[in-house]
């Protein structure tokens, strides 16, 4: 099967031979995965930088980036009024020998953008949204940052589409209640790569007490500032928080700053350490030298982190929304909690840290859980059913 993944973002691949950044990676392995099954897959990205080049051949898949706007990073509100530009490049593309049997959209301004190009023709498509700016303003609220557009933008975009994937049964909710019918949804995880997240392997270097780890981005959506202040129920243990810029940026970072001064008002500051961001394939080892993980935010989709963590054999502790109500699995592979009770999660990090039978016990689940729920092979798997699907129902029936 001919299969066209759309994403308008930035590049994924900086260099031809380098890996995917941010994201990307989760579109890059699904293309990975479907090229492994057979399927003639490419990447269209919008172009972000004259020096990359047009075209690249990865992992047995194609990569081609499409000239829409002015070649250089943009945020996404700057985006919207080049979705039109990339959508007839493509309508362009797909006229000559290679056409796809269907696309997949990728973010929601790759869906508009793929849209756009099959308007006009029987080509299905199928969108994943990884986030959704009604549920973000939701649990967000004043935080939200996103362009006024996106919320309107993204309801009309479910009216164009065959089928929408979702990440997690949150999700699934979320989009009937923007008018796509049940049957019109498909919960399809997120997959873990289980070759580099596994529980056997080196551990990064740690204090006697134990661990706490966090991951994620810098920002207040992220929940650190509930994990800071639920440290004063846990006792004497680290929090190591994982994410942000480069290590030697965090000293100068406003947020970076703003948390270790909240650590120190509240008098854990001696237990709390920001690392700055840990590139993807370093993460492994920093969930195997945790004790607990925990997983704060305000909104999460897909929790690819509790799924990173359990497949190395980490208990979760978590928020029960979103991805992670899905994947972790309560007093079975960790522990959830209701999303912004800080006593609650400062007082269940405290009882597992305490017990090392129960940690053990959570881990060996987690592990369990994600080799049998959340590989990356049943989720091409299951992608590749719903592209089959979506494909026969468009095909004209013979007489």
């Amino acid at each position: 099967m001919r299969v066209g993944l759309v994403c308008a973002h930035t590049s994924s691949y900086r260099h031809a031979d380098g890996p995917p950044v941010g994201t990307q990676q989760h579109i890059a392995r699904v293309a990975a995965e479907l090229a492994g099954r057979g399927h003639d897959v490419r990447i269209y990205e919008r172009r972000d930088d004259p020096e990359l080049p047009v075209t690249v051949d990865v992992d047995g898949y194609q990569v081609h980036r499409v000239s829409a706007g002015p070649p250089s990073p943009m945020p996404t509100a700057r985006l919207i009024p080049h979705v039109t530009e990339f959508g007839r490049w493509l309508t362009d593309e797909w006229a000559g020998a290679w056409r796809p049997e269907v696309v997949h959209g990728h973010y929601w301004v790759g869906g508009l953008a793929a849209a756009h190009a099959v308007r006009e023709t029987d080509i299905p498509v199928v969108q994943t949204f990884h986030s959704l700016g009604v549920e973000q303003l939701r649990h967000l609220g004043g935080r939200y940052d996103g362009p006024g557009e996106r919320i309107p933008l993204e309801r009309a975009l479910t009216r164009a589409v065959d089928i929408a994937v979702a990440q997690s049964n949150d999700e699934v909710d979320e989009l009937t209640r923007m008018g796509l019918q049940r049957s019109s949804v498909a919960m399809v995880p997120a997959g873990v790569d289980t070759d580099q997240f596994h529980p056997d392997g080196e551990a990064a270097p740690r204090e006697q007490r134990s661990r706490i780890l966090s991951v994620g981005g810098l920002s207040p959506g992220h929940g650190q500032e509930d994990l800071i202040r639920a440290m004063r129920l846990v006792g004497d243990a680290e929090l190591v928080i994982a994410g942000g810029p480069p290590a030697e940026a965090v000293a100068n970072h406003a947020e970076a700053r703003r948390l270790r001064e909240l650590a120190e008002q509240i008098g854990v500051g001696d237990q709390v350490r920001l690392v700055g961001a840990v590139p993807h394939d370093q993460m492994a080892t920093w969930y195997r030298s945790a004790d607990v993980v925990a997983c704060t935010p305000h909104y999460s989709s897909a929790g690819r982190v509790s799924l990173e963590a359990m497949a190395c054999g980490v208990p979760v502790v978590g928020y029960a929304m979103g991805g992670l109500a899905d994947a972790v699995v309560d007093e079975v592979t960790g522990r959830l909690v209701p999303p912004g009770d800080v006593r609650t999660l400062g007082v269940s990090l405290r009882r597992l840290l305490a017990d090392n039978a129960g940690r053990f016990a959570y881990g060996h689940a987690a592990v369990d859980r994600v080799r049998s729920s959340y590989t990356w092979d049943r989720t091409a798997g299951a992608l590749e059913r719903l592209y089959e699907r979506v494909v026969s129902r468009r095909k004209p029936v013979e007489a």
